[in-house]
């Protein structure tokens, strides 16, 4: 049986991708060509869970490990820092971050496990707020999310579901009002806010917004798609349907 290869055996063949003799297109890659790359394989390990499928999980954690170790190698090159400054910090943070485990604190539960972990973070984030932590990068939903459940930690936040949906109705009849005004920016404006506030209900409601909102994504796709392959069957084009129509057939393909 062939032995299994190592975290330094990857970091050995990043370096070797990088030399006089390597990869080409390895050798081309900066810091900031890698931005996309590691965005994607990330989706990608997203993709991989959501699916339940495990052989593609563990090929896709390996692409995202290999991001890791690849920008690091170069960082090495550049002389800012090495793998081992990147582990050693990991290391040092997650013992730092669980005095409930390495310390002498005590955690009754996950909840005052996550508090500790956060007021540990907070002392190492000086100069910053805890809601300019969370990565600006983050798709929107997502980064709404972690915002509204970090304000409720610091007790910011609707005491119940119903006054959070009332809040939704609100900034609702506020789009409204400005789409009957014909103010576009106004509008822009309270279209975001009416989205930040159903983000608010799901997580009251303890659903994840941006998993269900992929989940509602692909129900569409699917859904039009048998839409397509019906009007393509009966030797029509989508468009030269009428209204009455598309609502039929889309009535139709809903229906499991």
């Amino acid at each position: 049986m062939e032995e299994k290869k190592t975290f330094g055996d990857v970091v050995s063949l990043a370096k070797r991708l990088r030399a006089p003799g390597g990869c080409p297109w390895d050798r081309e890659q900066t810091l900031e060509s890698l931005r996309a790359y590691v965005l994607e394989e990330a989706y990608e390990v997203i993709q991989a869970i959501e699916l339940g499928d495990i052989d593609e999980l563990v090929e896709e954690l390996g692409d995202f490990l290999f991001q890791v170790v690849f920008i690091s190698q170069i960082a090495s090159e550049e002389g800012k820092f090495d793998i081992g400054d990147v582990t050693q910090r990991l290391h040092d943070k997650l013992v730092r971050r669980h005095p409930h485990v390495f310390g002498e604190k005590k955690a009754k539960d996950a909840a005052d496990a996550i508090r500790t972990w956060n007021a540990e973070k907070l002392k190492e984030k000086k100069g910053k707020t805890s809601l300019e932590e969370i990565p600006r990068a983050m798709p929107s939903l997502m980064r709404a999310q972690r915002v509204g459940e970090k304000a409720a930690r610091a007790g910011f936040d609707w005491n119940d579901t119903s006054s959070v949906l009332a809040k939704v109705k609100e900034e609702l009849l506020e789009l409204e009002r400005e789409m009957e005004a014909g103010e576009k920016n106004k509008s822009r404006e309270e279209w975001g806010d009416l989205v930040f506030s159903m983000v608010s209900l799901a997580r009251h409601l303890d659903i994840d917004a941006e998993t269900t909102s992929h989940g509602a994504v692909s129900k569409f796709i699917e859904r039009f798609s048998r839409l397509e392959e019906k009007a393509q069957a009966e030797e029509k084009e989508i468009k030269a349907l009428s209204m009455e129509q598309m609502d039929e057939i889309w009535e139709e393909v809903k229906k499991p």
